[in-house]
């Protein structure tokens, strides 16, 4: 007969799980059920097969219905791997399980720790058990064909799965037994009050206006462009050989291309602008940034693909304010986590944002909220340490060698052998570029800044996306210095700040190399120590130094 379990023990109240949940506190190990995973897991990996189905059925549309041998040998090896992946999935899915284990208290506990387990495996059996204390992050991710299932992804990571190794991921759940495991995974946060109101921002219909001030404005349309080639291409569809598009081109080059051209830009925008708000509410919808608990920070998003991410207060090293060119000049900002256990650089990219494209301010404000302090970067550039003027120096030469001289020399060259037209482009090109090229240079210079604000190092650089970074200095690991000729020549040294978080580094670019050292000695003492040459006493004059 068991003992009951105590007020407030791991495992009890209403997201804790019933009969086939973790083993009361007298329990062995071994008496622990096991759980395995959604029987609908099946049905998600059948997926790929859409992409291959979808281009035989587009195949036979476009060929009024007749099907060619290679596409009955296509068809064939669409049914042989399906037999084979399902087979093997159903292997997989029967070999999957995972529990909570809670060990016994008393004298024979050996002072063991509540663990997640997960047994899985194929043909080689693999076991992974990880202290509950250690579980920094726990995700549900669901796509589009894991909601139509009403099944989701959970993932759970834990200190030191930086590069996503020690992860662990368990596909698919049934979304209420995921969140019964999130919350008994969870269960061993810190519980206790938080602020009165724990909601960091909601998501507001009025920050569309930022959508098109980003990337996807025009790069978006490209990327659908060539996105659609290649599906056509892959189909045996030449796109350029299509009636319509020949005669579009054709009628483009023989309109006037000063009405053409910028007719054609502005449906590109037009076009950009409508797929930057639709990717927009796609990824913001339903937004929430939240405190759940005193020790966790949790970030709820998506409309299709919704995601949930928890970030451990004690993995927080810092945030970066973003405002890349086009929104800085409309007064938009978003925020990204500094976070240890997000994954590898791509995960870390999805997962570490806290705020979508919104007004300054409220980035701002949303930034404090992470750090449950004000934002060091709040204030403006001239706030913080100016760099040398070699420095502005430095990014006029770079832009009148990398961008005006080659396109010029490119114009004139081709415009000496062919048409004396090109000659005016090139002269046309050198004016405006340099002017872009200077103004694009000051303004990464008057970026430039870098100080200390309490327990934060703050930098800021950037010109076509500003990147201002709040960093914890007692989470900095190493320093980096890194020289060229050209920065040795003119007395400069970028100075990187190692972290186990984020980009897994922070650049502080052309410092003067004589303050560097005793910066970085300021912001994190110790790491620099044992390299750093003191002075030793002066000399007595007319004493002969030894």
């Amino acid at each position: 007969m068991s003992t009951p379990r105590e007020p407030g023990a791991p495992g009890t109240g209403p997201g804790a799980s019933t009969g086939s949940g973790p083993a009361t506190p007298d329990a062995p190990f071994e008496e622990t059920p096991w759980r395995r995973l959604d029987p609908r897991t099946l049905l998600v990996h059948c997926g790929w097969m859409a992409a291959p189905l979808g281009s035989l059925a587009l195949t036979a549309l476009a060929t009024g219905g007749r099907i060619n041998t290679e596409a009955w040998i296509t068809l064939a090896a669409i049914s042989a791997s399906f037999a084979v992946l399902t087979t093997l999935g159903l292997i997989r899915w029967a070999r999957t399980e995972f529990r909570i284990t809670i060990p016994p208290r008393g004298a024979g506990a050996g002072g063991a720790s509540p663990t997640f387990d997960v047994r899985s495996g194929l043909l080689t059996r693999r076991l992974r058990s990880v202290p509950l204390h250690r579980i920094r992050t726990v995700d549900l991710t669901a796509t589009p064909v894991h909601r139509v299932l009403g099944v989701t992804v959970l993932r759970a990571g834990t200190a030191g799965s930086g590069d996503g190794s020690s992860e662990l991921s368990l596909e698919a759940l049934a979304v209420p037994e995921a969140e019964r495991l999130r919350t008994e995974l969870l269960a061993y946060a810190d519980a206790e009050a938080v602020a009165n109101d724990p909601v960091v921002a909601r998501i507001s219909w009025r920050w569309l206006r930022y959508a098109p001030l980003t990337f996807w404005v025009i790069g978006g349309v490209f990327v659908v462009a060539g996105g659609a080639y290649r599906a056509l291409d892959g189909i045996g569809i030449e796109a350029w050989k299509l009636g319509f598009v020949q005669r579009a081109f054709t009628e483009f080059g023989a309109s006037a291309l000063w009405l053409t051209i910028p007719a054609a830009l502005l449906v590109i925008l037009a076009l950009g602008s409508v797929g930057a708000v639709v990717l927009y509410v796609e990824n913001w919808w339903s937004y929430c940034l939240e405190w759940t608990d005193s020790r966790t920070l949790r970030v709820r998003r998506g409309l299709l693909t919704t995601r949930a991410v928890t970030i451990e207060r004690a993995r927080l090293r810092g945030v970066v304010l973003r405002e890349p060119l086009l929104l800085r000049a409309g007064g938009g900002a978003l925020v990204r986590a500094v976070a240890g256990g997000l994954g590898n650089r791509e995960e870390n990219r999805k997962r570490s944002g806290l705020l979508p494209p919104a007004p300054r301010v409220e980035a701002l404000r949303v930034a404090s909220g992470t750090l449950r302090s004000p934002f060091p970067g709040s204030a403006a550039p001239a706030a913080l340490t100016p760099h040398p003027r070699v420095a502005l120096r430095r990014r006029r030469v770079r832009g009148l060698l990398f961008v005006v001289l080659p396109g010029t020399a490119v114009l004139a060259g081709l415009g000496a052998a062919f048409t004396p037209v090109l000659l005016h482009c090139a002269w046309i090109y050198a004016l405006v570029t340099t002017a872009l090229s200077l103004w694009l240079a000051r303004d990464a210079y008057h970026n430039l800044g870098h100080g200390l604000d309490g327990p934060y190092l703050v930098a800021r650089s950037g010109t076509f996306s500003r990147d201002t970074v709040a960093l914890q200095r007692d989470a900095i690991a190493a320093w980096t210095f890194s020289t060229s000729p050209f920065t040795r020549r003119a007395g400069l040294v970028t100075l990187t700040a190692a972290v186990a978080a984020g980009d897994d580094g922070y650049r502080i670019p052309d410092l003067p190399a004589t303050d560097a050292p005793g910066f970085a000695t300021t912001a994190a003492p110790g790491i620099l120590d044992e390299f750093l040459v003191h002075p030793g006493p002066a000399p007595v004059p007319g004493q002969r130094a030894r």
